[in-house]
């Protein structure tokens, strides 16, 4: 132990350095309005920031492109709650409570607890990265497609918490959204529902699927309020957070954080499972589940604290093995060879300065993710104060540059536009549109591992099921299905009972 504070020491006061400093205010401020614009995404920046920062010291490089991905997965929370509109995967869970809230005139509690939920989780993350990396890399690797796909069965488990009152319409729009995943050129490169059509061999991009099912969508429910002349109340939004809502939120953005690092920690799960999971864990453990998906800042909480954990989690592979577990930490590899800094086991032994040296970094940008974010809320929540006529089309440009930027692709927009229709009218008719996206994220990598299962098991999937971890996912995902349903069913037998004793 007193090994891992000297060198900690060592690292912040390479991170402390005054050019180091600035190189992580300016990552941490780029991620932020990164994160605000869908569309490019922190992959996407640091990919245009490598040109910039292969001229730069190691150090200094990893700790900009360190702290801009922290940014950006805290801001992509900003357009999901206030507009929703998410930016990425892991922002889509965040638009059901956190938009929710600022329809209540709460935004600025929503956006205050994403802040500190990140900051906190985005420090225990790294408490995490430097106590345990070592230990749980080498869990990771028990970790094959068999087991992959468990875990994904387990995350599509997540669709009880988001289906709300009806869980047939919940698993209705869970398979929708695993259909449009099936679009494209499979594995074995056989087009399939693409209609003989050039564009939909590549399959749908995600932003357009998203972007459209909430914000199109959104754009179109208020339009139809307007159109039929529905008074709207101006609501005042009150840009400070209660204690009390802080104090109900922490046990979430600590259980939150746990779940994200581990998930973060295993290559290829990424941040969008960690919040699905957060999220549903949260709600399943809940008194008042029914809260859920209509303000509850517990909502907020859990997967922004997880999607901000699961960015430190994801550093663990990359450093200690040179297993890069998303596309972002693929940056930050690739970064590193450019840089002739080799990742794996012997990093932390050949460049402790650049290993420590990002660890602590990482600790002072999520300070300052916290202190660039918090004062901005108010400045955040008054977009909410433009009248309809101004807000709505201002969610059709961004909405519209997020899609096309990231593909060029006019394709895309039509897919956002149709699909923007589709879910103004499953919201219109109850149907929960959040299980479209967890079956969409899922459904493509579900696929591919039961497919690498079934070749290495050569088609017994009894071989499968009877790995440990992989029973012991498909038992959880059992649980997480049938335990709620259990509880409802219970409440519902006892609020006749409850009502007698009130009468008695």
């Amino acid at each position: 132990m007193g090994d891992v504070i000297g060198l900690l020491g060592h690292g912040f006061a390479i991170a402390l350095e005054p050019s180091n400093l600035f190189f992580a205010l300016i990552g941490a401020f780029l991620g932020t309005v990164v994160g605000v614009l869908p569309g490019i995404g922190p992959t996407g920046a640091m990919a245009l920031l490598l040109p910039v920062v292969l001229n730069m010291e190691p150090v200094s490089a990893l700790i900009m492109l360190a702290a801009l991905y922290s940014g950006a997965m805290y801001g992509g929370s900003t357009t999901s709650i206030l507009l929703n509109v998410p930016g990425e995967t892991s922002s889509v869970v965040t638009c059901l409570d956190g938009h929710a809230m600022a329809k209540q005139g709460r935004a600025g509690a929503a956006l205050s607890i994403a802040a500190i939920g990140s900051y906190i989780a985005g420090t225990l993350g790294v408490v995490g990265l430097m106590l345990f990396a070592p230990l749980i890399a080498n869990s990771a690797l028990a970790f094959g497609p068999p087991e992959y796909f468990a875990l994904m069965l387990f995350g599509l488990s997540a669709v009880v918490s988001l289906s709300g009152a009806s869980l047939i319409k919940g698993l209705i729009s869970m398979c929708l959204g695993l259909m449009l995943a099936t679009i494209g050129t499979d594995v074995t490169g056989v087009p399939r529902y693409t209609f003989g059509t050039q564009e939909m061999l590549a399959g749908i991009e995600f932003l357009a699927v998203s972007i459209g099912i909430f914000a199109i969508s959104e754009v179109l429910l208020n339009a139809r309020d307007a159109f039929e002349k529905l008074p709207r109340n101006i609501i005042k939004h009150s840009i400070i957070i209660k204690m009390s809502e802080i104090r109900e939120s922490l046990g979430a953005i600590g259980r939150g954080s746990i779940i994200g690092f581990i998930v973060g920690v295993l290559p290829g799960a990424g941040a969008g499972i960690a919040s699905f999971l957060s999220y549903s864990f949260e709600m399943q453990i809940s008194k008042h589940p029914e809260r859920f998906g209509k303000g509850e800042i517990k909502g907020v909480a859990a997967p922004e604290s997880a999607n901000n954990a699961s960015s430190a989690g994801a550093l663990v592979p990359m450093l200690t093995l040179g297993i890069p577990g998303s596309g972002t930490t693929a940056i930050l590899l690739i970064a590193l060879a450019a840089l002739d800094v080799q990742a794996g086991p012997l990093l932390f032994v050949q460049r402790p300065d650049v290993v420590w040296g990002l660890i602590a970094a990482l600790y002072i940008g999520n300070v300052m993710l916290l202190i660039l974010n918090l004062p901005m809320v108010g400045i955040f929540v008054r977009l909410l104060y433009l009248p309809m006529y101004l807000l709505l089309p201002l969610i059709m440009v961004i909405s519209v540059i997020g899609v096309y930027s990231s593909s060029q692709s006019m394709f895309d927009l039509y897919v956002l536009c149709g699909l923007g229709v589709l879910g103004f009218y499953l919201r219109r008719n109850g149907y929960p549109v959040a299980p479209i996206i967890l079956g969409f994220v899922l459904g493509g990598r579900m696929e591919e591992a039961i497919r690498q299962s079934m070749i290495i098991t050569r088609g017994d999937f009894l071989v499968v099921i009877e790995r440990p971890i992989v029973a012991t996912f498909l038992v959880l995902a059992v649980l997480a299905m049938a335990i709620p349903l259990i509880l409802q069913r219970l409440r519902v037998q006892g609020k006749p009972v409850q009502l007698e004793q009130e009468e008695a």
